[in-house]
């Protein structure tokens, strides 16, 4: 049991959690930025799209049930906890920090279903000495002796403790909760960004020089079997390793061009979003909106049975 634990330490576990779908081999190490909602973005065709993006997927499904009065009264009591300075106002940068909360409710109700795992003293933050000896403590005190692949599990360790130490802000050898979530989902966080390019350069660098060759690239993605011809993408990836990834053209992946790859300069759908209502709902536009002016588009922001039906009726309207 302890040995399965090992293996599939609850770093990996978070991150293959995360990924809700298979994707292509080529894109196995991109970490996307996926869009806020899968409806169109389009208020002539209803507000579903906000409705997922300001609610989450989930809570707007909730919202979905319930009458126009209770969807306003829970609004309401939403607009309060938004309003983070409580001057009577939404700002922009409280609004996208809103969304982008809402956005990651995933990952951390995941982090919430294995805190108590690690937290063992109960003081609502995980030091490394408790995440190690959960996760390790079983074969630490034998050095790994009594494990076939004893280099790898030691390099399990090292590569565990150089993350938690970068997530651990105040280098104080505990994580908050924030910290434990940065240790588990280090690509949701700017500041976590050297060791996501350090990790995988280290995955997929075979010969330990500390860059990515054209082999070792190609490798991590495809590996023939019993003849096995090569896929047609494996061709179109040497190419866009050659013309785009290794962008001062010398043969190889250095860490700033890894990042360019794997954490790519992608469309802040929050920040877009925190705009779009802002300027749909700000009256007298004075760019922040007031508790009155997002009830008053209540339906925009929040669903109920009211404005489902009218959005099916536009709907019906169109097909037919």
């Amino acid at each position: 049991m302890l040995k399965k634990m090992l293996l599939t330490s609850l770093a990996s576990l978070c991150v293959l959690a995360a990924v809700a779908f298979a994707v292509p081999a080529q894109e196995k190490r991109v970490h996307h930025h996926a869009d806020l909602s899968d409806r169109p973005h389009d208020d002539a065709q209803g507000y579903q799209y906000d409705h997922e993006a300001f609610l989450g997927k989930e809570e707007a499904k909730t919202f979905d049930q319930l009458t126009p009065e209770e969807s306003k009264e829970k609004l309401a009591k939403i607009v309060d906890r938004i309003d983070l300075d409580k001057d009577g106002y939404v700002t922009h940068s409280e609004l996208h920090y809103w969304i982008k909360h809402r956005q990651r409710r995933y990952i951390e109700e995941n982090v919430n279903k294995h805190w108590n795992d690690y937290d063992k003293n109960k003081d609502g933050k995980i030091s490394w000495e408790e995440y190690k000896n959960v996760t390790y403590g079983y074969y630490l005190g034998e050095e790994f002796d009594d494990i076939d692949d004893k280099a790898t599990y030691k390099a399990m360790l090292a590569r565990d403790e150089r993350r938690f130490k970068n997530a651990d802000k105040d280098r104080d050898g505990i994580a908050t909760r924030e910290e434990f979530t940065a240790f588990l989902h280090p690509e949701e966080f700017d500041y976590m960004r050297d060791v996501v390019v350090q990790e995988t350069i280290e995955d997929i660098d075979k010969n330990g020089d500390g860059k990515v060759n054209l082999d070792e690239y190609i490798g991590d993605m495809f590996t023939p079997e019993n003849g096995e011809s090569e896929p047609e993408w494996v061709q179109t990836e040497k190419k866009h390793f050659t013309e785009f990834r290794d962008l001062n053209k010398d043969g190889f992946l250095d860490g700033n061009e890894v990042a360019h790859w794997v954490l790519p300069g992608e469309v802040d759908h929050a920040d877009n979003e925190a705009k779009h209502l802002i300027h749909e709902t700000d009256t007298d536009k004075d760019e922040k909106i007031t508790k009155k002016e997002i009830l008053a588009n209540w339906n925009m922001f929040v669903g109920s049975q009211a404005t489902n039906y009218g959005e099916d009726l536009t709907r019906r309207h169109d097909e037919l």
